[in-house]
């Protein structure tokens, strides 16, 4: 080391010897056959055009930003960064020196003001642009000054990527109008491709030397990790985040309402997303209770050790719709029964095919003899009291003036066809964690009326206990047919938060979901909500309901099973819904997979 002052000293170097050429063939030949880190990493094929160079097969084409509007928006750069499209982004920031700029911005200022002062004495009207940049320019000089500012370079390079020069065109033209929309300009670099890319490279080189002068204020702007996310420190895995690989970890109980509501077409794997949710919200000691109208909650509910009740015309499981939930300490008798009376008057309504206002008036008085036939009044607390049922009911409006129209519609549930359906005792029981109802062999008519009659007995549990639970509601649009069975499910997601109760909403039919008046209320009462996969003929509507952009639209069209948009409060994200092999085997609905699990347990069976 050579330190001020030191005379200089030589240095003697030593050449190598050269060997022998033999020796040096073999030295030469050695090094041909050694692979190098260069050589792995390096891509087989690299040719530089004018316009984009191509790697491998792949097409890529770097851009510049050249100008920036007066005023940085903070964030301005998200969209960029979460545009669903391979790119590479780099960022050159060069400080510069405070008192330098502060000389140069002196000059810049006096040659503002003198031209300002020569268009006044020739009475030339005022040059809003020159005053502009005179307040610009000693707002900045104050700002050096004072410490609160710093001057930058700033160079913003983006390297895009795609697998032809019309995608790769189709790529910049859609980054160009994002960029635009925001007054910032950019320029590709034409004849410098070679050195736009090397710039975009995690090497640090700037290769381009294209850069801007900027203050610390707009230069904070540009920070470019502010992405969409839906990460927490609770909650379950939904998925993971299609814009930057992140997980989408989130607890649905954490919002102002605990509701979801699930629009997808059949098999873009809206049930295979429920399932999974269920899956680990077990794990969390929630307690969940599903409305399977097709069966494919059987093997997960078997799985985890839960109960499986049929409802259906043949089976023994039977729901008596005029169960009254158990009284808490709190509760008022009389609020409560005029609540389940509300209800029951729906559920009539349903079996009935509709009631007039003068039958409506009919079967509620009705109603209230049939509860006090059990000696259950607005007056008395009732606990292990023996309820009324429909056969009860029947004979009661029958003798009732004006009630015989009602009570021959309502006579096949009680005497006809369907009796002994809704007309027995309970006999069912909540008592594990993981409940499902199968409606699925219900008779088409019937199914309305007993989704109808499953969630009653649900609500009345519900009710009875605090508890943090999940109750999802599958084909729902079945529901939304009838204007009765419809306000009940709008008034279950309303009022759920107040029982610690989330209820997903799941539906392929949307036009029927949301064409009724109780539709979008539901949805805007869900503080979460998952679109997978959309038929052309329903997008618009979504459009609309969810304010999606054309992109958003084109997702949901073109999505994969499993893939879609995923909205937690003011916050949406593309979202890829991923399960572990443990977890696919239990949630599948695959016909295919399902068989082929069948005959590998028939096998295991058979050893």
């Amino acid at each position: 080391m050579l330190g001020f002052g030191d005379k200089k000293k030589k240095v003697k170097k030593t050449k190598k010897k050269a060997l022998p050429a033999k020796e040096q063939a073999v030295v030469d030949t050695w090094h041909k056959g050694v692979v190098k880190l260069k050589d792995i990493i390096a891509p087989a094929a690299f040719s530089v055009s004018s316009k984009y160079i191509e790697i491998d097969g792949k097409f890529a084409t770097t851009l510049f930003v050249l100008t920036y509007p007066r005023y940085l928006e903070t964030n301005w750069l998200s969209p960029i960064i979460n545009f669903d499209v391979e790119f590479d982004l780099s960022m050159f920031v060069y400080p510069q020196d405070s008192a330098l700029i502060l000389r140069h911005l002196k000059k810049q200022v006096t040659q503002v003001a003198a031209s300002i002062l020569m268009r006044t004495e020739k009475g030339k009207i005022r040059d809003p642009q020159l005053e502009t940049a005179y307040r610009d320019i000693e707002e900045l000089r104050d700002r050096l000054v004072q410490g609160t500012e710093r001057f930058f370079q700033y160079s913003l390079y983006l390297t895009l990527f795609a697998d032809s020069e019309e995608e790769l065109d189709e790529v910049v033209a859609q980054i160009e109008v994002l960029l635009e929309g925001r007054l910032v300009y950019v320029k590709p670099a034409i004849f410098q491709m070679k050195q736009g890319f090397l710039s975009t490279l995690p090497l640090g080189q700037d290769k381009l030397a294209r850069s801007t002068n900027m203050s610390s204020s707009s230069l904070s702007t540009v920070f470019p990790f502010v992405s969409s996310d839906l990460t927490s420190n609770s909650g379950i895995l939904y998925g993971v985040n299609l814009h930057n690989n992140s997980l989408i970890l989130f607890d649905r109980f954490s919002l102002p309402n605990a509701n979801m509501v699930i629009f997808a077409k059949s098999g873009a794997g809206k049930s295979y997303a429920v399932k999974l949710e269920i899956l680990r919200q077990l794990m969390f000691d929630t307690e969940v209770i599903v409305i399977d109208p097709e069966q494919e909650y059987r093997y997960l509910a078997d799985s985890v050790g839960g109960a499986y009740l049929r409802v259906a015309t043949a089976s023994d499981h039977r729901i008596n719709p005029f169960d009254l939930p158990a009284l808490r300490e709190d509760d008022e008798p009389e609020s409560l029964l005029r609540e389940n009376i509300t209800r029951l008057t729906g559920l009539i309504s349903l079996m009935a095919g509709g009631l007039t206002p003068e039958e409506q008036s009919i079967a509620d008085r009705a109603l209230w003899e049939t509860y006090a036939l059990k000696d259950i009044t607005k007056n008395t607390r009732w606990k292990d009291a023996k309820m009324p049922t429909l056969q009860d009911f029947y004979t009661i409006i029958s003798d009732m003036a004006g009630g015989s129209g009602v009570a021959l519609r309502l006579e096949r549930f009680v005497e006809g066809t369907f009796a002994g359906v809704f007309n027995r005792q309970t006999n069912v029981d909540l008592d594990k964690q993981l409940v499902v109802f199968n409606v699925r062999d219900m008779e088409e008519e019937l199914r309305p009326i007993a989704m109808y009659v499953v969630l009653g007995f649900i609500w009345n549990k519900v009710r009875s206990k605090l508890k943090k639970r999940m109750l999802v509601v599958d084909e729902a649009w079945v529901m939304m047919q009838h204007e009765e069975s419809a306000k009940f499910m709008f008034s279950m997601a309303k009022r759920a938060r107040k029982y610690y109760l989330g209820v997903t909403t799941i539906t392929q039919d949307i036009q029927d979901f949301l064409g009724s008046r109780y539709g979008k209320p539901i949805v805007t009462n869900s503080s979460l909500q998952l679109l997978l996969r959309q038929s052309p003929a329903a997008i618009d509507t979504l459009a609309e309901v969810f304010y999606l952009t054309d992109h958003e639209k084109f997702r949901l069209l073109e999505s994969d099973v499993g893939e879609g948009i995923f909205f937690a409060g003011l916050k949406h994200v593309a979202i890829k819904v991923v399960a572990s092999y443990a977890e696919d085997q239990v949630i599948t609905s695959d016909p295919q997979q399902v068989l082929a699990i069948e005959a590998a347990k028939r096998e295991l069976a058979g050893r």
